[in-house]
């Protein structure tokens, strides 16, 4: 039996319902990503590690959005 996703969206989801955001949830060895206003889209999942260090570059680097850190990537 498959096991579900538990959800969950940034603090910084955007105002009203949050739908501006992305959505996470943690699986044993990978993250699982998706489009909030999408919900039964695509799933995008990555090692939890690289997960961990994506979010830590966001968060100590000179880019404090994904929209910066999307820039950056071209």
């Amino acid at each position: 039996m498959a096991q579900r996703d538990h959800w969950r969206k940034s603090s910084y989801s955007g105002g009203g319902d949050g739908n501006a955001c992305v959505e996470v949830a943690p699986r044993r060895t990978r993250v699982a990503i998706r489009d909030s206003k999408t919900p039964a889209g695509a799933i995008l999942t990555v090692p939890a590690g690289a997960f961990s260090t994506f979010v830590d570059a966001l968060k100590n680097g000179p880019y404090s959005t994904v929209t910066d850190f999307a820039r950056l990537r071209g």
